[in-house]
């Protein structure tokens, strides 16, 4: 059963300065998406990272909160062995969705990247 869907863009140009500033990175990301951001070519770090950002933003929406009460480090996001995003969950993004959704759930992403925006889609399942 479907418990939530979040939608959300953010701007490639915007996050490319914004993963110039210190402390940024670590600050919003988990030390693996922060290792995929900085091992990316300079051309793909910023669409890496505004994917990732947005997909955050979704997931948070998709829990019903947006940004209030979790971290976006609660929310990592990673490629599988195929190269699709995989989502977990940890601190009070795991707990809300367990609020949701009893002690299983899954949550799906979907990452785009088209004329300088990154879109995605996150769906929280009840499983």
């Amino acid at each position: 059963m479907i418990a939530g869907i979040g939608l959300d863009l953010c701007e490639i140009e915007r996050m490319k300065r914004a993963i110039q500033r210190p402390h940024f990175v670590d600050r919003v990301f988990t030390a693996a998406e922060a290792g995929r951001i900085r091992a990316a070519s300079e051309i793909r770090r910023g669409e890496i990272a505004a994917g990732l950002f947005a997909a955050k933003e979704a997931v948070s929406k998709a829990l019903g909160t947006g940004l209030v009460g979790i971290s976006l480090s609660d929310i990592e996001v990673t490629p599988d062995a195929g190269g699709c995003p995989r989502c977990a969950l940890s601190g009070k993004a795991h707990a809300r969705a367990r609020a949701l959704c009893g002690e299983r759930y899954k949550v799906w992403v979907s990452i785009t990247h088209e004329h300088g925006m990154a879109a995605t889609m996150a769906v929280l399942e009840s499983v």
